[in-house]
Parts: C-alpha cells; sequence; structure tokens
C-alpha cells in the first residue's frame, strides 16, 4: 500500500492531503505529535490514534506523544500529584501498544512553564479572540457552563505546543479540529510553520451513546477478558444497522486494521464460517442481514482478546494509579 493510501485509510480528514503528500516526498527529517490528556483508561478508542502514529513512524517520521499534564489540570481532571501518576500509566500502556523505543514521550510541564513558552503564549493571545479561543473548546471543555479561564489558555498551550516541538503534521481525534485550524490560522503569524493536520474519528460508547469514563461504556486496553466478554455481549448492536454502531465501529477501526482478512466463525446450521478480505465487505453482508448481531459480538470478542492480550501481559489488568 502506498504512503498516502495508508494514512488516508479511516481518517476524518488530512489539512491538507497535497501538503502531506509534499512533506512526505521532501527530504526532510519529519516530526509528528499528538497530545494526550492524563485522564482514566487507556482504551480501544486511542487505538485509531496509535495505529496512525505507527504508520507514520514505520515511513521515517520522529513521533513525540505529549502527556499534558498541565492541560489536564486546567481541564479540572484533578490535582498534579494524581495526573503525573495517570501520566506515567498512559505512557506505559501507549508503549505496550507498538509506540516503544523509538518514540519520544514528553511531559508538559517539562517545558509548558519555561519563560520563552509562555511568552509565546501570551503573544498568540494578541490575535486569538475571545470567542475563537472559547470555540475551540467545546468538544474538549470538562465544563460545559461557567467555564473557567483555563479552558481559554488550555488551546493557546495546545497551539504553541506545536509551533515550541517544532512539529509538521499534528494529529489528533476529529474533537481536536477547532485547535488545529486555530493554529494553522494564527501560528503563522506570529512566525511558526503552519502544521499538517491527521483527525481520526472517535469510536462511541458501546451503548451508542458518546463514550465515557463515567459511564463506564469503553473497553480499556487492559480488560479481562470475562470482562470484555460482557461488556460486547450486551453492546449495543441492531441488526442491519451500521451508522451510529459501535461493534461495527469496532471492525472497522480496530480488528480490519490489525488484520488483512476476518473469519466470522458460525454452527454450521447458522451458515458456518465466513471470511471477509475488507471492512466495506463484512459491512454489506450485515446490512444485508446476513450476519447475525450474536455472531458479530463473539468474534470481535475473540479477535480483541487476541490483540489486548499481548497489551495486558505488558501492563498488567488493571490501572495501576
Amino acid at each position: 500500500m502506498l504512503p498516502m493510501d495508508m494514512l488516508k485509510r479511516n481518517v476524518e480528514e488530512i489539512v491538507t492531503e497535497a501538503e502531506l503528500e509534499a512533506a512526505l516526498a521532501s527530504d526532510n527529517e519529519l516530526r509528528a505529535y499528538v497530545g494526550f490528556e492524563p485522564s482514566g483508561s487507556v482504551h480501544i478508542g486511542h487505538l485509531p490514534l496509535i495505529t496512525k502514529l505507527k504508520e507514520l513512524q514505520s515511513m521515517g517520521v520522529h513521533i513525540i506523544v505529549l502527556l499534558a499534564d498541565l492541560h489536564a489540570y486546567l481541564n479540572e481532571k484533578g490535582d498534579m500529584e494524581h495526573i503525573r501518576a495517570t501520566a506515567d500509566y498512559n505512557r506505559r500502556c501507549f508503549a505496550a501498544a507498538g509506540l516503544g523505543d523509538e518514540t519520544e514521550y514528553i511531559l508538559g510541564s517539562s517545558f509548558q512553564l519555561d519563560p520563552e513558552y509562555m511568552l509565546d503564549v501570551l503573544r498568540l493571545a494578541t490575535v486569538t479572540t475571545e470567542k475563537r479561543a472559547m470555540r475551540s473548546m467545546d468538544e474538549l471543555s470538562r465544563s460545559k457552563t461557567d467555564r473557567k479561564v483555563s479552558q481559554m489558555l488550555y488551546p493557546l498551550m495546545q497551539a504553541v505546543d506545536i509551533a515550541y516541538l517544532d512539529i509538521d503534521i499534528a494529529i489528533g481525534g476529529i474533537d481536536q479540529r477547532k485547535i488545529h485550524m486555530l493554529a494553522r490560522e494564527n501560528l503563522p503569524k506570529l512566525g511558526f510553520k503552519t502544521p499538517i493536520c491527521i483527525h481520526t474519528p472517535l469510536l462511541i460508547g458501546l451503548d451508542g451513546a458518546k463514550m465515557s469514563s463515567s459511564l463506564g461504556n469503553y473497553i480499556s486496553i487492559h480488560e479481562p477478558e470475562p470482562e470484555l466478554k460482557r461488556k460486547l455481549k450486551s453492546a449495543f448492536c441492531p441488526p442491519e444497522v451500521a451508522e451510529g454502531n459501535p461493534v461495527l465501529q469496532i471492525y472497522r477501526y480496530v480488528i480490519f486494521t490489525n488484520e488483512e482478512e476476518v473469519k466470522i466463525e458460525r454452527k454450521p446450521e447458522y451458515g458456518g464460517d465466513v471470511v471477509y478480505k475488507s471492512y466495506e465487505d463484512f459491512e454489506r453482508a450485515y446490512r444485508a442481514g446476513e450476519l447475525h448481531p450474536q455472531d458479530v459480538k463473539q468474534n470481535a470478542t475473540r479477535y480483541l482478546n487476541e490483540l489486548l492480550a499481548p497489551i495486558r501481559a505488558k501492563v498488567g489488568m488493571a490501572k495501576t494509579f
């Protein structure tokens, strides 16, 4: 598969494809990053991002994972001691999931309190409107009403992170789009380069609602097999419906990304085993009623367990913070 075809697979958008293609064709040593707020369990919703980072890494791009402890603090995710313990847990999980020794991990507070960095944040504040900064936090803010001043600082700091770390390619879920567009628009005004942005989809929760730690509607990457089986058995998976179906999302963005073909194992009386070479063929069969939701769930359990078993072996079976 050609590099651009690989990077375009399973993403919401690339801003812009032409810029990314030109960057990959150049002789420049490229740097890409993703920033994670250290909060809660690492779960399968992180895997599309991790996959995209691994793909770029295979092309020789230097990968930076920013463990954004100060951002988590600004977004009311706990005190700094708890957040930094979570950051260490996050690092171990990401490494176990494939972002190992070649990946550079940076703690946000290791540079975000430097005078030069803070001066750049203030410089960016002079060219960013209040409305733009607040709108950038619509998808990310923990507080939806009566927001704190910290919500204004958050997107400015994230944009300056991109500049300070000399990033060519910024990667994030589609919920990061508004902040990334702020960075693309305003960083050049301060003399910094314009980042290329890759946005991956957000997996919905197993109940069909937004994935949330408080609701527990997710599968952590160290989920024990019995709990994994229980969660998928009760997951929302309406027959013949693909849109808004969390189990089919798992097939599209997690299972098919890691498998050249997917076998749905069934008893002979229910049609026997069937193999799919692509997610598109699999989805067509599901929409046509050729696959029963229970068979789809059972086989998703099998594939996810195989994928997560080596991660569990490295990280353990539970959060350690």
